[in-house]
């Protein structure tokens, strides 16, 4: 969805036309497929962070136009919110020096951000959901005047025939509310990582991250608080499923934010299949006429969300390549804690890629996305089944299991030593200590009451001080 589109109206010509482009580049991508015309380079990681500004008194900060002007940056980008901007950091080989090299990158971006916005008088801070946002500060006037994001909502709505968007989260405590617009969607802010495999991994490494995305939500989550209601661990999960929803029943085979309707059987192909077959399109642009572009089957990929992407890029020669987004972690708590997820990510990655049999084959989808929606629920605190069959506690398989892979799957991609334990450290002190970001957003508003402005401020803080969440103090 970073394609921006000149138009936010469109006519049933438009919709025809688009469709048939789809069906040739669709029909393209599938002969790519069968000549294996995609890169085949060692595996190749990279992020997008979205953050939210904010003002002094810690409320959101519609100013992104204003700061992004200021900042002048390639890597700094808007999102559908005023108040929200997104930092992507470049493509790093998966070897050596990657992972610091990734956190030093994040960090020369966001001192950069920082230093602009401390002269606006705001500030930057990288949280799931902001806990101070109010359901009235999701409105269209604070939408990013971008023409695709105009365009999303008047879809959207035509979609759902003009029926509000319903908001219902049972966790905690229980919020219901109904929103008239695809604003609700900003409420959510995320660390999303890219992982670029040759075209004989690409599958499996689908089917992978979509295994893993239980133990990673699990150990990321941030995200407790939604309009002063304890919900989730990980509330952003439903927040954006429900945000863009053009279901208008229960039962919905066409969920633009979905788990997946399945693994992938033999190649990434049976899910651009699955664009075009299932889904419908919502932003007809005409864009590139040259089928090779990929440009109209990329932008329709870009309206489908789901938490594990296929992607289709190019390389600086323009060789196609395929990647996978992982799209289930939370903004946040720390610099260095997004940079530890990211290395045990793709430590888990390397190694889970060799497993025979393969993972997807001793775990069925059912169950893959069940451990999701519990682990988003409960975080650390969760009881999943995991490949042996057997239901285990979330911090059992994290510290007895998933690290040791991790850690061997670094140490076989040549990461630097340094790098390795660095950061999953960090995650093994996360789990034992039990303090992810959702952890301490609860036990500081249980310590000194819900006033989202003194968590959200003492948040900051501890954010600016570079410290990874299991050290933040109450």
């Amino acid at each position: 969805m970073g394609q921006e589109i000149e138009r936010s109206h469109f006519r049933k010509q438009d919709f025809l036309g688009f469709e048939a482009r789809l069906r040739q580049e669709t029909r393209l991508l599938q002969q790519y497929f069968e000549t294996q015309r995609f890169a085949d380079e060692p595996l190749v990681g990279g992020f997008e962070l979205e953050v939210w500004l904010m003002d002094r008194a810690c409320q959101a900060s519609p100013r992104n136009e204003e700061f992004l002007a200021a900042l002048n940056s390639d890597k700094v980008f808007p999102e559908l919110a005023r108040f929200n901007v997104e930092l992507n950091g470049d493509p790093q080989r998966l070897s050596g020096k990657a992972l610091s090299k990734m956190h030093q990158e994040l960090r020369q971006t966001w001192k950069q951000c920082t230093q602009t916005a401390d002269k606006l008088a705001i500030d930057l801070i990288a949280v799931g959901i902001l806990p101070t946002l109010k359901e009235q500060q999701l409105v269209l006037a604070n939408m990013s005047p971008m023409t695709r994001y105009r365009a999303l909502n008047e879809q959207v709505r035509r979609m759902r025939q003009g029926n509000p968007l319903k908001l219902d989260i049972q966790g905690v405590e229980q919020l219901k509310t109904y929103h008239e617009d695809v604003m609700m969607e900003s409420a959510a802010t995320s660390f999303q990582l890219h992982l670029q495999v040759p075209q004989r991994l690409a599958a499996p490494a689908l089917n992978i991250a979509t295994i893993l995305s239980a133990p990673m939500v699990a150990v990321s989550a941030n995200s407790p608080f939604l309009f002063g209601h304890d919900l989730w661990d990980e509330t952003r999960i439903p927040v954006f499923e429900q945000a863009v929803s053009v279901c208008l029943t229960e039962v919905c085979l066409d969920a633009r934010v979905t788990f997946g309707n399945g693994y992938a059987k033999h190649t990434l192909m049976e899910l651009f299949n699955e664009n075009l077959e299932r889904y419908a399109v919502l932003l007809p642009e005409t864009l590139d006429p040259d089928p090779a572009s990929f440009s109209h089957l990329r932008l329709h990929n870009g309206t489908i969300w789901r938490w594990n992407r296929p992607l289709v890029g190019f390389e600086s020669d323009g060789t196609p390549h395929l990647r996978i987004e992982h799209r289930v972690m939370a903004a946040g708590p720390s610099l260095i804690d997004t940079t530890a997820n990211a290395a045990f990510f793709y430590g888990l990655m390397q190694m889970m890629l060799q497993l025979n049999p393969p993972a997807e084959t001793q775990l069925h989808f059912s169950e893959a996305r069940r451990n999701f929606y519990r682990a988003a629920q409960k975080g650390l605190r969760s009881h999943i089944r995991w490949l042996n069959g057997n239901e285990v506690a979330m911090t059992t398989l994290l510290l007895e299991q998933l690290l040791p892979l991790a850690r061997q799957g670094l140490e076989q991609l040549e990461i630097d030593r340094h790098d390795r334990e660095t950061y999953l450290e960090l995650i093994e002190a996360r789990v034992r200590t039990q303090q992810n970001g959702s952890a301490w957003q609860r036990a500081y508003a249980k310590q000194h009451g819900r006033n989202m402005q003194q968590l959200t401020a003492a948040y900051l803080e501890n954010q600016k001080s570079g410290k990874p969440v299991h050290e933040w103090k109450l």
